[in-house]
């Protein structure tokens, strides 16, 4: 009866690391049945580049769901959510640096100097970095005040990956998906816009509550 308890109150945090593994189990999986025979490191690339974005900006949409929604739970994933990103930008980074340049020092520097969406995902990741080693509750007592300043820069690494992907491919499309996306959780944060959201779900809900007991 306990662990039921338990397992009811923590459905989303266990449902939330069970999707964020499923992507790495089934590279894992396409990975050993040989289905990269054409270009695995291109498809590993892709696949953890991708993954690290979504689940980048889902962790960024956890605060902009409980204003809109009022559905706060969704803000105990928001750690397990942005510690996952990074572990997928950290794969797509080792992907490129060890398998696509071989841990060519060189190489690898030529590369952030002189193709622009390499230099947007390195930065990217740059920031990400003291976001993962800094997500822990010590952290947060010893930084007090600034680090919910210091982890406002998932914003600008959310900018930063958008970046990387729109310069990466030739097709934007795509691209312009994830944008829209971050623009719309940027939209949420001015203060303004976060007013009136929670102003309007405020009404919303006391116009249900009068309907059902009218009924």
């Amino acid at each position: 009866m306990v662990l039921r308890r338990r397992l009811e109150g923590r459905w989303l945090q266990i449902l939330t690391h069970l999707a964020a593994l499923l992507p790495l189990a089934r590279l894992g999986w396409d990975y050993g049945q040989n289905l990269f025979l054409v270009d695995p490191v291109r498809e590993i690339t892709t696949r953890t580049g991708k993954t690290a974005l979504i689940l980048l900006l889902l962790s960024l949409a956890c605060t902009p769901i409980g204003t809109v929604l009022g559905f706060k739970e969704v803000r105990r994933v928001r750690r397990a959510l942005g510690i996952y990103a990074f572990i997928y930008a950290s794969l797509h980074g080792l992907t490129f640096v060890g398998l696509d340049y071989g841990f060519d020092l060189a190489l690898i520097r030529e590369a952030i100097f002189h193709q622009r969406y390499v230099l947007a995902g390195s930065a990217a990741f740059a920031l990400l970095l003291p976001l993962a080693i800094t997500s822990t509750r010590g952290w947060q007592k010893r930084l007090g005040k600034h680090w919910k300043r210091l982890h406002r820069l998932a914003y600008l690494a959310g900018v930063l990956a958008v970046v990387h992907f729109v310069w990466l491919v030739k097709d934007i499309r795509e691209p312009l998906r994830y944008v829209a996306v971050l623009a719309l959780l940027l939209a949420v944060r001015i203060p303004a816009i976060r007013r009136a959201v929670s102003h309007t779900r405020r009404r919303f809900r006391a116009q249900i509550s009068r309907t059902r007991s009218s009924n």
